[in-house]
């Protein structure tokens, strides 16, 4: 799958995402933009650069011109997409979310105040998904974060670590067994070399997401930052306060481990937590499950959860039933109990996978020693 959305094979193109980057390939001599993408750059001061290049088949996507500069572009040749009004996001942007960005402003302001919530109402009014111009915005959103995805996932170090998702309910509890064991999975997987992704939000994700993040913490910080956690065991009544127990961890213990989050607006009530180091955040939920699942190809740990869990292991589970036997990625079902009896979806994967390649790769255990143990087989 092409992160960023696209259908097929597409030009060489280059991403010029600041204006550092564009006045130095000016200043070395560029003339020709053809195959150019300049993304969110303020181009005011620049006309008379402008003026003498050749920009057809370029692209600029929000850019901002001087008056009349434009149209001229346009009349030559470029292809402009313009800035975006009423929207609370830059749908152009070259970059996946931190935390610090999406709850920016949570010291002195409520939740329902921050960037994450405003988007959320935005993206939820009336009529907002029957409009053209919010569902471009939107549309053009999510294949910025795709694209910002697919060169995070490329560079150093995420290009040189395989990736393990781990999957879990969002009612997992700060101080609850289950959310330690999440957070110790999260610990695990991150010191045996393995990059962690997550669904992006509370419960088992916001464990697995922690556990990465103090992956290099002794096992006294780490007790003290779950310690800390506790204090506000989940984000009802106030996701305020919730994440603000987060923020004072991240600063009691900075420069943690880096993770993965990819969150959805889809499900607004799950805010994002403040451990997963770069965010994903799209509004399309579809698009960001199948995303998900493409990236960890080390495999996926399922920790107990319920119906949207029973959901993951299904399409993880219909990607490895179809695929190349070369492609077909670990399943660790965590759980005995909760997999056989209480949501039996292990007697069912253990049906579909008879006789298939994935046959071989599929676990229930009981523990996350013994889930990261199978994945380092």
């Amino acid at each position: 799958m092409n992160l960023s959305g696209n259908l097929g094979p597409s030009p060489r193109s280059l991403e010029v995402e600041d204006l550092e980057s564009f006045d130095r390939m000016l200043a070395a001599g560029a003339v020709h933009l053809q195959g150019w993408h300049a993304q969110s750059l303020d181009l005011r001061g620049r006309a008379s650069a402008l003026a003498g290049l050749d920009v057809e088949g370029a692209i600029f996507l929000g850019c901002t011109f001087d008056e009349g500069m434009e149209d001229a572009l346009r009349n030559r040749g470029a292809l402009i997409f313009p800035r975006l009004t009423g929207v609370p996001f830059n749908p152009y942007r070259s970059t996946l979310y931190s935390p610090g960005e999406l709850y920016d402003g949570l010291a002195d302001a409520p939740y329902e105040e921050l960037p994450d919530a405003r988007i959320y109402q935005w993206s939820i009014q009336p009529g907002q998904r029957h409009r053209v111009d919010a569902t471009l915005a939107s549309a053009l959103h999510d294949h910025a974060i795709g694209d910002a995805l697919d060169e995070l996932t490329h560079s150093h170090p995420w290009s040189g670590q395989p990736m393990v998702g781990v999957m879990g309910g969002h009612a997992a509890q700060r101080g609850s067994a289950d959310y330690a064991q999440a957070a110790m999975l999260g610990r695990l997987l991150a010191r045996n070399g393995y990059s962690v992704a997550t669904g992006g939000g509370p419960g088992a994700m916001e464990a697995a997401n922690v556990g990465a993040y103090l992956s290099q913490a002794d096992d006294d910080g780490l007790q003290a930052a779950l310690d800390m956690l506790a204090a506000v065991p989940g984000f009802r009544p106030s996701v305020s306060a919730w994440a603000r127990a987060a923020a004072a961890v991240v600063e009691r213990f900075p420069g943690g481990t880096p993770s993965l989050g990819i969150p959805t607006w889809f499900y607004g009530h799950e805010p994002p937590n403040c451990f997963a180091t770069h965010i994903a955040k799209y509004f399309a939920n579809a698009i960001r499950e199948a995303i998900l699942l493409e990236l960890c190809q080390g495999g996926i740990v399922f920790l107990p959860g319920a119906a949207g869990t029973v959901q993951e292991i299904f399409q993880d589970a219909c990607e490895n039933y179809y695929g190349a036997p070369e492609k077909v990625t670990p399943m660790v079902l965590v759980g005995r109990h909760h997999w056989e009896h209480q949501y039996p979806a292990w007697p069912m994967l253990r049906s579909l996978a008879a006789d298939r390649p994935m046959a071989d790769r599929i676990f229930l255990v009981d523990s996350v020693e013994e889930a990261v143990t199978v994945l380092l087989r």
